[in-house]
């Protein structure tokens, strides 16, 4: 303290701050985000490319170094987290994915030291933790460093619905779902009472594909359904979901995307696209960065919603001059209803 003082002292009178002699300090490290995207293609217009732009944005707006890894195959997961700790030491860890979810929750219980964020997966007793736990984010569910950047699948399930409803000629709309799971009951139920909003004697289909990479059931699934009439399908069902676009877009019927804008994705079908249902990692990852910033990502469940811009349906593109003015001004109203009640839904 007595040398602060006479710096001070001596810098207030201008005199050569180089009288202040005293020890060089340690040049603090400044801190580290690390993201770890799911195998593939690192610039693939989906998660991976959204969760690096937004993450990356934010790290760098808080003064933060940035750095990203890339596994080669899902086998190698866990390792290239290992890896990234061992050579970078990051503050924050982002992993990308479902698919990711195993090997980020056995990383994080053995790095409690460093808070990790994983991009749309959850941890339940049984499923991430152990059965007996009443929280997986706790101490005791062995989680307490890891945040799940989640989204309101519903709202935006509700929104492609109101769209669908209004667009269907034939008082028919299908989905096409995946592995039932919460997250896709979720954009099934959103979906499902978003259409009879519209119309409540709309006839609605909806089947579940065990599957999320199989594209040729996800057409045939849909293919069927077109043929009872449905003239809108829904792919929410990963892969599984491309072959149900596909089958609308062979067979005349007007498709909607999920997770990401398949305008970009899935190009083959974009003449039978109207939209799709998004998730904005971009949105999510950036807003988790900052928090952690600012000492405010708490551990647990997040949601991003229509109310923070986390969900959104996609731009209508080749289909903005076809869809009636009225159909959307009927989604910017449920739209706008759903920030302010989104339990309308009917989701759990």
């Amino acid at each position: 303290m007595k040398i602060l003082r006479f710096c001070l002292v001596l810098l207030a009178a201008s005199v050569v701050v180089a009288a202040c002699a005293s020890p060089t300090p340690e040049v603090e490290r400044k801190l580290k985000v690390g993201v770890v995207v799911d195998a593939g293609s690192e610039l693939d217009k989906s998660f991976n490319e959204f969760t690096l732009k937004g993450a990356s944005e934010a790290a760098q707006a808080a003064g933060f170094d940035f750095i990203y890894v890339s596994p080669q195959s899902s086998s190698d997961y866990e390792r290239s987290i290992v890896d990234l700790i061992a050579t970078e030491n990051p503050n924050l860890v982002i992993t990308v994915g479902f698919r990711m979810g195993d090997a980020t929750a056995r990383v994080a219980q053995k790095h409690p030291e460093i808070h990790f964020a994983i991009m749309d997966n959850a941890y339940y007793p049984g499923a991430g933790c152990a059965e007996n736990v009443t929280n997986c984010y706790s101490e005791e569910g062995g989680l307490s460093n890891v945040t799940s950047l989640m989204f309101a699948e519903d709202e935006i399930g509700y929104l492609a619905g109101v769209l669908a409803a209004c667009m269907s000629r034939s008082g028919k709309i299908a989905s096409v779902a995946g592995v039932e799971i919460p997250p896709v009951v979720r954009f099934v139920t959103g979906y499902q009472n978003g259409a009879r909003s519209i119309d409540p004697d709309i006839v609605l289909f909806n089947q579940y594909v065990p599957d999320f990479n199989d594209p040729a059931t996800g057409h045939v699934v849909a293919q069927d359904f077109i043929s009872q009439g449905a003239d809108v399908i829904f792919g929410a069902a990963g892969n599984t979901g491309n072959g149900a676009l596909l089958a609308a877009h062979e067979y005349g019927a007007k498709a909607i995307g999920v997770d990401v804008d398949q305008y970009y994705t899935y190009p083959d079908v974009r003449s039978s696209l109207i939209t799709s249902a998004s998730k904005n990692v971009d949105v999510a990852a950036s807003a988790a960065v900052r928090d952690f910033a600012a000492g405010k990502l708490a551990p647990g469940i997040r949601v991003a919603n229509l109310s923070n811009g986390g969900v959104g349906l996609a731009p209508y593109h080749d289909w903005d001059s076809r869809i009636p003015q009225d159909c959307k001004d009927l989604v910017v109203s449920a739209e706008e209803l759903l920030k302010t009640n989104p339990a309308i839904t009917g989701a759990k």
